[in-house]
């Protein structure tokens, strides 16, 4: 897709410098978001997914005294927890695995392939997953995941109350954790 905008504008130069300077691979899908100040843009590549924030008032010809735009966010698809994404207020919520607080992504105009993409590169990189019931009514998620090269991984994510240093909980998700690693084939 390169840096073709369908529907709605381009990004400036400025911006489509830096992303070409952070980013692995082709660019797979672009959405302008509604920023209070300045621009700022979100890029899917097969490997990630960047956000980049440019200062108002910059422009093609800015030069680096002016702001350079900037990457706010550079993050690999196995990064991302999950993502919602809501019509009504056209806002993709993105979720991370380590528990940072969610990234609110509201796009500017309604015509984005956006959503679709990055709901693909995430299933993409969960090859399997297993819920795992923890005492008290708490939950965690062990995972095969997927990096960009191929290489396989686990991950196991679980809410701040879960607490990975209890043998209870540690015993509960190693197992899981090995079920699922054996089952991809990888060594537990």
């Amino acid at each position: 897709m390169g840096f073709r905008s369908w529907f709605g504008r381009r990004p400036q130069k400025a911006v489509r410098r830096a992303v070409r300077s952070h980013r692995t691979d082709a660019v797979l899908a672009q959405a302008e978001l509604v920023t209070s100040a300045g621009e700022a843009w979100a890029f899917a590549t097969r490997a990630e997914l960047l956000l980049i924030s440019a200062p108002e008032g910059a422009s093609d010809d800015d030069d680096e005294s002016r702001g350079a735009p900037s990457v706010v966010v550079h993050r690999a698809w196995s990064d991302v927890d999950r993502a919602t994404y809501d019509r009504e207020s056209n806002v993709i919520r993105v979720h991370w695995v380590d528990g940072h607080e969610p990234t609110p992504l509201t796009l500017e105009g309604r015509h984005s392939v956006l959503p679709q993409v990055l709901r693909e590169r995430v299933q993409w990189s969960v090859v399997l997953a297993e819920p795992v019931k923890l005492p008290g009514g708490r939950s965690a998620r062990v995972a095969v995941r997927r990096r960009a090269d191929g290489e396989l991984f686990s991950q196991v994510i679980g809410g701040h109350d879960v607490d990975l240093t209890d043998p209870d909980i540690a015993h509960l998700i190693d197992a899981a954790e090995a079920r699922v690693r054996n089952a991809a084939g990888l060594p537990a």
